[in-house]
């Protein structure tokens, strides 16, 4: 037998998986003080029923196999976000709207980046669903940086994007062929100048329209001269302002990697020491039987990422063996994690305490 693992997954040992499970808890902590509350969905479900249930798809690199029971295609959750949905629309479809939704749950998918090497993680969010509106976003976006902060994270930042750019100036003032529109995308993401000019050069000024946000947002508003994208500006703003210091603030309008079934808005989550993003979110669209659509709000956090932020302190007092039961319940209940003594020779060093009972006390090692 190897003890190797699959490339892309492994194993979460203490004290990090405690501290991936406190980041957990005082997400969820943080979430209920808002409303949200929380939905649990099952690790796998109908392939079909999931890759339908976003407007753009929700089975990007998803692990798929067949049910030996119902003999259906079968596919592991790559994202919880069409799960949620699923759930909104389904079985809470009764509710009265807004839904504000809660998850906590392992991922997995097909294929990991360079960046993010990690092919199973743990994913916590929220969803605010039935509801398109600034104020909504201002919600969402507010109750990430609090679950952060909450986490443990600090220096937190928001990069902020407007995933249907493209398509709604497309579609108006700066018309572009059908089929060169994803290429167009594609080259305003790597902000290739050369690319954008051979396709369309009136999209050129976009690329300069990034950085520090009041900077980028009044480049876009001063590019936005037809007025198009004035509500998504407006929106932005309004975030902005609801924002305050809490954190530091960019904006990308162009960015499309990793939003590809969000709507008008998009953003990215970071924070200090951390090297890549530890979440992101933005609107997006459900999609009912039938073909109905509602709109939603969102955003998701990487549990892995931001257990190095969140210190578990290990307060562990060593008990000697014939340490009376009642004594070590009454510790426990002053917070003591207790660890007996099972056996003669056994000593605090190997049972990784930092206390040891002298005189009736708890003292320091």
């Amino acid at each position: 037998m190897t003890a190797l693992l699959p490339e892309g997954f492994r194993d979460r040992l203490p004290p990090f998986a405690d501290a991936a499970a406190r980041v957990e808890a005082r997400v969820l902590e943080t979430a209920a003080l808002f409303g949200y509350e929380r939905a649990d969905p099952p690790l796998a479900e109908y392939a079909e029923a999931l890759g339908t249930r976003l407007k753009t798809g929700a089975l990007r690199d998803a692990v798929r196999f067949v049910d030996p029971v119902s003999q259906a295609t079968l596919a592991i959750r790559p994202d919880l976000t069409a799960q949620v949905a699923r759930i909104a629309a389904t079985r809470m479809g009764h509710h009265p709207r807004p839904v504000r939704l809660s998850y906590a749950g392992t991922v997995l998918k097909l294929r990991a980046s360079e960046l993010a090497p990690a092919r199973e993680w743990r994913q916590i969010g929220c969803e605010l669903i039935g509801l398109d509106s600034v104020s909504a976003a201002c919600e969402v976006v507010g109750v990430a940086v609090d679950s952060l902060s909450a986490a443990g994270a600090a220096g937190v930042s928001i990069d902020f994007t407007l995933p249907d750019l493209v398509d709604a100036l497309a579609a108006g003032p700066l018309p572009v062929a059908a089929d060169a529109i994803a290429l167009l995308r594609d080259r305003l993401d790597a902000k290739d100048a050369g690319g954008v000019a051979a396709i369309a050069p009136d999209y050129l000024p976009l690329i300069e329209a990034a950085g520090p946000f009041a900077v980028a947002l009044d480049r876009l508003r001063a590019f936005d001269r037809w007025g198009v994208l004035a509500s998504r500006i407006d929106g932005l703003a309004t975030i902005a302002a609801a924002l305050g210091d809490a954190c530091a603030l960019t904006l990308d309008p162009t960015e499309r990697h990793g939003f590809e079934y969000q709507s008008w808005l998009g953003f990215s989550l970071f924070a200090d020491g951390l090297s890549r993003e530890v979440g992101r979110g933005g609107t997006y669209t459900i999609v009912h039987e039938g073909g109905a659509e509602e709109a939603a709000t969102g955003f998701s956090l990487d549990a892995d990422a931001l257990a190095p932020r969140a210190t578990v302190e290990r307060r562990r007092l060593f008990l000697p063996l014939g340490t009376d039961p009642a004594e070590a319940a009454r510790l426990r209940g002053q917070g003591w994690v207790t660890v007996a003594a099972l056996a003669e020779g056994d000593t605090p060093e190997a049972q990784l305490c930092t206390h040891l009972m002298v005189a009736g006390s708890p003292r320091a090692l």
